[in-house]
């Protein structure tokens, strides 16, 4: 198993702490190679032919989208500001970024412990809780009857976003906004608020892209940590 690298942000805590300051930002991906990330491929673990489907081509982070996977951060974050531009290269099809992803394969053998943040092409900024959960408004519109709500197989885990029409067309790119504060999970897409999520079960974690199925492109994966500020500053 691979050490984590815990990247330090200052804590969220205290009531006096009203406002939000953006320190430093850094780029999560370098342009060059996967330095920083690690494959969770389950394919690949006992057949030496299979290629990881995450490359680095002309300067760009792709997702091949076959065979299904996840590319994630060595480190764990916290309290941070994530701008991904993104688009999809041929058929619109699935992908996600996974917030505060910890346990490997806690689900289906396949996807780690978090909080999914959908790409999936009509249907960016929905919220899928993978072992992990979180609330938002309207819980039962948007994710059906309460008595189906889980975490694990077999249970209501979607959460739709708000919003119809905020994706750009085919081949153009796509801004997305994750921004997550303590236990609060807020998105953005094209500059569209929608989704904002509250009460997650995690507050930290790594950070992880998908391999599902189509291949997307990522060209900015920027990081941003944020902080609270008191009152008083």
């Amino acid at each position: 198993m691979k050490k984590l690298i815990v990247v330090a942000v200052v804590a969220l805590a205290g009531s006096s702490c009203q406002s939000l300051s953006q320190r430093q930002s850094m780029s999560l991906f370098n342009g060059k190679d996967l330095t920083g990330w690690h494959v969770d491929v389950p394919k690949m673990d006992n057949d030496p032919d299979v290629k990881s489907p995450f490359i680095v081509r002309d300067g760009l982070l792709v997702s091949l989208g076959t065979p299904n996977g996840h590319l994630i951060t060595d480190a764990v974050y916290q309290n941070y500001r994530l701008e991904i531009q993104y688009r999809f290269t041929g058929k619109p099809g699935n992908c996600g970024v996974l917030a505060h992803a910890s346990t490997p394969r806690s689900l289906y053998g396949m996807f780690p412990k978090s909080i999914e943040v959908q790409m999936l092409h009509q249907n960016a900024g929905d919220f899928w809780c993978i072992v992990e959960d979180i609330s938002v408004p309207d819980m039962e519109k948007r994710r059906g009857p309460e008595a189906e709500w889980g975490i694990v197989e077999g249970k209501r885990r979607r959460i739709l976003n708000l919003t119809d029409g905020s994706e750009n067309p085919l081949g153009q790119w796509n801004t997305m906004i994750v921004e997550c504060v303590g236990n609060s999970v807020m998105v953005w897409v094209n500059d569209d608020f929608v989704n904002h999520g509250f009460d997650c079960t995690a507050g930290r974690g790594q950070i992880a892209i998908q391999a599902e199925g189509s291949e997307v492109e990522f060209r900015k994966l920027q990081l941003t940590p944020i902080t609270k500020l008191s009152a008083a500053q």
